[in-house]
């Protein structure tokens, strides 16, 4: 890759995920089906943000974070990454993340950092205990993406101001210093769904749900895929239609239907507007396994791989570390700073 993607005429794509848990199937159709499809038409640079995961030390098990990286590592492989395609690296394996990240802290600003709202969330009655680095948070974010020149960042509504954030930072630095940054554009993932706890469908599946009855891993037997599905909560009319507001749990089976077989809502609402609750929720079990076999099997594989993961990990930190050093040491020269010997 070159700087930009100037010689290829493609757009950058930078995006990352923290190794937080198991990746789930919220995860796979709301954003990881999108990193697949975008490698066609773009560079990409895909990363496991492992510094971003210890930015919550009340919850960091030294041990665990390192198998959590190899895992996520493994399932984003097994999903459809391709290291002959993309750039896929563990963060902290290129350390001018960090780096760039203080230089934004001084071009960063208190204020603006303090109106994020993830970090109101995340803080809220516990000021005094939070990380500086919960806080300082989208500032390493910004450096993850202006490293790469990035152009594109496939992102959630929830993440939009991240991106925001990081176009006013490159921006008051190209302005401050001199043109060394691309300010990027946030995206939709071009294939994304809005995938629900099966459990309490009007709330997002996360790994952090209080049932995991309600949350389908992408590694889960096939056994324990349809009973998820069995149990999902729906509601008392019996009738097969889209309704968010109305019949989130119908719907919410409906979309993940659609989502694994390709085809419309619409489309799957009519072929199962004479069915009942319980066939619906067998074809979009038997439609989820089918979809996610594949997938479980090459994050199965990988992960026991070790070796070879962390090969495909050091290529790539290496092929990132061509696109990073020199963004890096064209900002710190701007900044002024002296070049080492």
């Amino acid at each position: 890759m070159t700087d930009g993607a100037a010689s290829t005429g493609r757009a950058r794509v930078f995006s990352g995920m923290q190794p937080s848990g198991a990746v789930h199937l919220g995860n796979l159709l709301g954003a990881l089906t999108g990193w697949v499809t975008l490698q066609e038409d773009a560079d990409c640079v895909y990363s496991v943000v492992d510094l971003h995961a210890i930015t919550a030390p009340d919850d960091h098990d030294p041990a665990l974070l390192r198998q959590r990286t190899l895992d996520l590592a493994a399932a984003l492989l097994g999903v459809g990454v391709d290291p002959a395609r993309s750039t896929l690296f563990v963060q902290s394996h290129v350390r001018e993340h960090a780096e760039l990240a203080w230089l934004f802290n001084c071009v960063a600003t208190f204020g603006e950092l303090g109106r994020m709202p993830q970090f109101k969330d995340k803080s809220a009655g516990r000021d005094a205990s939070v990380s500086v680095g919960l806080f300082d948070y989208p500032v390493l974010q910004t450096a993850d993406i202006l490293l790469y020149h990035a152009t594109k960042v496939p992102v959630g509504e929830d993440q939009r101001h991240h991106i925001e954030l990081a176009r006013d930072i490159g921006q008051r630095f190209n302005h401050r210093f001199g043109e060394v940054f691309t300010l990027p554009t946030a995206i939709l993932p071009p294939v994304a769904a809005r995938v629900m706890d099966l459990q309490e469908p009007t709330r997002k599946m996360s790994k952090s749900a209080s049932s995991e009855k309600g949350v389908v891993f992408i590694l889960d037997e096939p056994d324990a895929v349809a009973a998820k599905f069995r149990s999902a909560v729906t509601d008392s009319d019996g009738e097969v239609r889209v309704d968010r507001a109305a019949k989130p749990g119908v719907t919410n089976l409906l979309e993940i239907l659609a989502a694994t077989t390709s085809r419309t809502v619409e489309q799957a609402a009519d072929e199962h507007a004479a069915s009942g609750y319980g066939a619906l929720k067998t074809a979009v079990a038997e439609a989820v396994i089918a979809f996610l076999a594949p997938i479980r099997a090459r994050s199965l594989e990988l992960a026991a791989d070790q070796a070879e993961l962390e090969r495909i990990l050091a290529d790539g930190a290496a092929r990132a570390r061509e696109i990073a050093a020199p963004t890096l040491e064209r900002a710190r020269l701007a900044m002024g700073l002296l070049p080492p010997a």
